[in-house]
Parts: C-alpha cells; sequence; structure tokens
C-alpha cells in the first residue's frame, strides 16, 4: 500500500507543477513589466504534498508563498480557494477564484469553481457570464449546457434556460431528463400547454414508454382536458397491463369526473394488483376517503378494500392492522381481537398494536384476557405506563389488593407529562391502599388527584365516604362531599355520601333530604343507601319507617353494613 500511494503522488505532482507552470508562461506579458517572475516550482511542488497528505494549513502558507514568488501564478491561486471553501471561508474562495480565471480565463476548471462561488453568494448574472463561458470553450460537452441552464434558472431567465436545453436537444437529440426539466420550466412559466407539447415529443420518440404516458395523462388532467387523460390512461393499460399504479390513477380520474361507481372498481383492480406494494396501498386507503368517509359514509367500500388487502396480503401485519382499525371503529370487537392477534403473531415489535389490542379486551370486558395481553406488554414494553393502568384495573376488579398496588405504583413511575394518565393511576391506588386499611397511603394518592385535577367527582366522593367511615376530617369530607354534588348533583351514589357526612356530622334533617334524593335518582335498589336512609330516620326518631328501609336494604340480595341483620332482629340502630 505505501508502494502504490508513493506511485500515484509521484505521476499527480508533476501534472500540477505542469499546470503552474502553464500559468507562467500565460502570464510572462505582465511579468515583462513586473520584473521576470522567480521559480516557484519547487514550493508549489511542496505544497502540493502538503495538500494531498492533508495538512491544508502548511499547503495554504506554500501556495501564498508561490504567490509571492510569481504573482500571476493562477493554479496555486485556484488551490487557495478549493482550501478557503473547504475551510469554509467562501469570501476568501471567491477572492481567488476570481484572480485565477482573470489570470487564466481559458481553464475550465477555475471558471467552474468561480461561477458556482458566484451563485453561493447569488451573483446570478455574473455567474451566467461564467458558465457561457465555459460552453464556449467546450461546446460538446452536455453537463456545461445544464450547468449554464441552471445560472438562467437562478438569474430568473427561464426563457433563456429553455433556450440552452433547446441547443443541448439539439446536440444529443430527444432524452428524457432534459424533456422533463423543460416541462417543469414550462409549468413554472405557467405554459402547460407548451409542457405539453414537450412530452408529446418525448413520446413521440418512445411511444412504448409507459412512464411517459403518465406523466402527459396527470399534465392533460392539471389542463382540465379529461378525454385526452382517459385516453393516456387507457394507453398504459394496453402497454402494460400490470403497471401496479394504472387503476389508481384511473381511479382518481374516475372520482374526480364524479363516477364514483367506475372509481371504486378501479380502486378494487388496483388494491387486487400484487406489484402494488401494501404501503402505497394502506397510504390511498388512508387518503382516498376522508375520516367520515372511512369509518362512516363509504364504510362498506373501505371494508371491500380492506379485506382484498388481507386477501392480497395475507402475511403481511399492516393488513391486519387495517383491517382492525376498521372492524374496531364499527364496534366489532370481537372480529376486531381476531385481526389484532394475527397482527402480533405476525410481528410482535409495535407497541401501538399491543394497546390496541388491550383497548379491545377492556371493551369486550373479558379481565382474563385483558390481565393476560397487559402482563405480555409489559415484557415487551416495560416503560410503557398504560398496560400496567390495565392490569393494575383487572387485580382491582378481581380484589388481588397486593398484586393491584404493586404493579401500579411500577407504572405510574413510568408516566411523564400525562397528568389525565397519571390521576387514573393515583386513582385505582387510593381506593386500593383503603382496601387493605393503609389509609395514610390512601389519603396521599387521593389528595394527589386532586391536585392535578380538583373536580374529581369520583375520588371528591370516595375520599368524603372512607374519610365518613373513620370519622375523621369531617369537615373537609362534607366539603368534598358538597363538591361531589355540585358537580353532579343527579348521582345517587354523590347525593348519598353528601348526606352520610352530615349524618356523621349530626345534621340528621339535611342528611335526610340528600340521601332521600339518592333514593329518587336510582339509590332504591342500592342497599348501602337504603340502609343509611333508615339509620338516618331512626335518629329522626321514625323508628318504623327506619325498620321498613333495613328490610328493603336486607331484600336487595346485596350489600349493606356488617350491622344490618343485627339492626333488623333488634329493631334498633346498632353502630
Amino acid at each position: 500500500m505505501r508502494y502504490k500511494f508513493r506511485t500515484v503522488l509521484f505521476f499527480i505532482i508533476p501534472l500540477l507543477v505542469f499546470s503552474c507552470k502553464s500559468g507562467e508562461k500565460l502570464s510572462s506579458a505582465s511579468g515583462e513589466k513586473e520584473g521576470k517572475p522567480k521559480d516557484n516550482s519547487s514550493v508549489y511542488y511542496d505544497a502540493t504534498k502538503a495538500y494531498i497528505t492533508g495538512d491544508y494549513d502548511e499547503a495554504a502558507k506554500l501556495y501564498k508563498k508561490c504567490i509571492e514568488l510569481n504573482p500571476n501564478d493562477a493554479a496555486a491561486m485556484f488551490e487557495l480557494a478549493k482550501i478557503s471553501l473547504m475551510k469554509n471561508n467562501r469570501h476568501e474562495a471567491l477572492i481567488y477564484a476570481r484572480q485565477a480565471t482573470k489570470i487564466d480565463s481559458g481553464n475550465k476548471f477555475y471558471l467552474l469553481l468561480y461561477g458556482s462561488l458566484l451563485q453561493s453568494f447569488e451573483q446570478y448574472d455574473a455567474a451566467v457570464d461564467v458558465f457561457k463561458r465555459v460552453l464556449e470553450l467546450n461546446p460538446n460537452n452536455p453537463d456545461y449546457y445544464n450547468r449554464l441552464a441552471i445560472a438562467y434558472i437562478y438569474a430568473d431567465k427561464i426563457d433563456k434556460a429553455i433556450e440552452t436545453f433547446d441547443k443541448l436537444e439539439e446536440k444529443i437529440g430527444i432524452t428524457e431528463e432534459v424533456s422533463m426539466k423543460k416541462k417543469e420550466l414550462y409549468l413554472q412559466e405557467k405554459k402547460p400547454e407548451k409542457a405539453i407539447a414537450e412530452i408529446e415529443k418525448l413520446i413521440e420518440h418512445y411511444p412504448k414508454e409507459v412512464k411517459y404516458w403518465g406523466v402527459i395523462a396527470e399534465l392533460y388532467m392539471s389542463a382540465g382536458m379529461d378525454d385526452k387523460a382517459l385516453e393516456a390512461y387507457r394507453k398504459i393499460e394496453e402497454l402494460d397491463p400490470d403497471d401496479p399504479y394504472i387503476h389508481v390513477s384511473l381511479a382518481d380520474y374516475y372520482k374526480k369526473n364524479r363516477d364514483f361507481e367506475k372509481a371504486f372498481e378501479e380502486l378494487k383492480k388496483g388494491f387486487s394488483n400484487k406489484n402494488l406494494d401494501i404501503d402505497t396501498k394502506v397510504q390511498i386507503l388512508l387518503s382516498y376517503y376522508t375520516a367520515n368517509e372511512y369509518y362512516e359514509d363509504n364504510k362498506d367500500e373501505a371494508f371491500q378494500l380492506a379485506e382484498i388487502l388481507i386477501k392480497v396480503h395475507p402475511d403481511d401485519p399492516k393488513a391486519w392492522s387495517i383491517y382492525g382499525d376498521l372492524l374496531y371503529q364499527d364496534n366489532r370487537f370481537e372480529d376486531a381481537r381476531m385481526a389484532f392477534r394475527k397482527v402480533i403473531s405476525m410481528d410482535s415489535s409495535k407497541y401501538v398494536v399491543w394497546e390496541q389490542l388491550l383497548f379491545i379486551e377492556s371493551q369486550l370486558e373479558d379481565n382474563d384476557a385483558l390481565l393476560d395481553e397487559s402482563l405480555r406488554t409489559i415484557d415487551l414494553f416495560p416503560e410503557m405506563p398504560l398496560p400496567y393502568l390495565f392490569a393494575g384495573g383487572v387485580y382491582y376488579m378481581k380484589k388481588e389488593w397486593d398484586k393491584c398496588i404493586d404493579i401500579l405504583s411500577t407504572g405510574v413511575s413510568y408516566v411523564v407529562d400525562n397528568d389525565q394518565l397519571k390521576e387514573q393511576f393515583l386513582t385505582y391506588l387510593g381506593d386500593a391502599y383503603n382496601q387493605v386499611g393503609d389509609y395514610e397511603k390512601s389519603d396521599k394518592c387521593y389528595d394527589d388527584v386532586l391536585k392535578i385535577n380538583p373536580d374529581n367527582s369520583f375520588v371528591l366522593n370516595n375520599y368524603a365516604y372512607y374519610l365518613s367511615l373513620r370519622d375523621r376530617d369531617l369537615d373537609k369530607a362534607a366539603e368534598m362531599a358538597k363538591r361531589s354534588v355540585d358537580l353532579k348533583p343527579n348521582s345517587s351514589a354523590n347525593l348519598d355520601t353528601y348526606g352520610w357526612v352530615l349524618y356523621k356530622k349530626g345534621n340528621y334533617s339535611d342528611a335526610e333530604y340528600l340521601v332521600k334524593q339518592a333514593l329518587d335518582n336510582g339509590g332504591d335498589k342500592d342497599a348501602d343507601v337504603l340502609e343509611h336512609y333508615g339509620d338516618i330516620l331512626w335518629k329522626l326518631d321514625k323508628k318504623e319507617e327506619a325498620l321498613k328501609y333495613w328490610e328493603k336494604a336486607k331484600n336487595t340480595g346485596g350489600g349493606g353494613s356488617e350491622n344490618l341483620d343485627m339492626k333488623i332482629k333488634q329493631k334498633k340502630l346498632v353502630e
């Protein structure tokens, strides 16, 4: 490898030295006026060695020394321009490049660098002049036509750019690259008829190239030439019946012309085409309809397309995911569950799919499946909080309080910048801690919930009720219970809690009024509410009525306090 490097260096350096000497010959006239320039070949050689080995600071210093020895050394100035540009000093690069081209205006490399720098400084007219000079020197190089055309575009001389491309076509013939560029320029100039003519000319030369027919079809559509657009689409279908996009294009055509039946038929053909990739199909499905059309007005069509997707791409999880989403939106939860389970059997790496499945299990109230899949989700995505909430909720319903507390306490630590989710965790935790008698932690959770949302009616009610059962902070309990009733005045649970707190405070008349309202709002089937009303009536010396309500509470078939049977048996209040 070292031998090869030295060999390359040996051949490159003489060429660069020759370039420097060439610059000396071109500037000999000015050299005569200023005094004969000194030979700087050895310095240039050393500068070039430094440049090649990556020591750009040393190279710049030596190239500047070359210029001191020969002020008209264009090659050294060119190299200094490149080094300045490499160091992001564009102003200095421009100065050196300009000087190099003044000395040697026939060197295309100097001119190309100078023209590019002028463009970077938005000196577009000057750049045009430079690239014109490059083209004059190299009239058979297609790339220089392209550079000049681009310079004209930057200078906002679109006609001149097109004219340059026309000259290029005279040299090399009709090509896709040039025709497409001219088409875009004509469209930019709002001359669609000329853009169309360019592509028609391209098609004349390449009549069997399908993609050109696609371009012309879109141009016809944009210009309102619908009949010609349809002819172009049919030509594509004739040339390549398996073209992946033709039926999608025809669907757009018919939809634009409000022939929705034909549009849908073409769309089905497109979705049935295995050559059209599934990502494109999914994007079409999501963009072809508005959200309302997708889930409501054209729901049947969306289902047909989704069913074609899973038929054509049975092993692609994206197809089943789209199908599952439609089923979920249609409240077909069993079928949606099947679809999303199919997705995770193919690819279990997408958290959003697992989350959707958990919501479906929740809708189905399949607590065993919800718990199992929540725990599997936690194993795969341990830092996502929602699965912990689902699992904790199931443990709560199963009254497995320790497991509930453990998993919720872990999950809440992963909640970041989501007060609503944190509120749900703390609500469950507050209730669970209360169930195991850890009232300090329970109260802390409830207080934290109310800091997040002071109007959480559920927590206000539960917190107040649990405090009343413990005969603790009854003033605070009454305040919270009243707020819960203000928020939900027709809630039998809230009315009963407020009444029961007032009962605990000894305000039996107001307590009777509130619990009677609770009964009138559906509480007449709740053993706790009926028993509470009986206790209040007893305190108001309405003993016979109290006994009737205790018996009603007993006859509900469940609920009530552990003293309910003794109250009925002894026919008196037992606290």
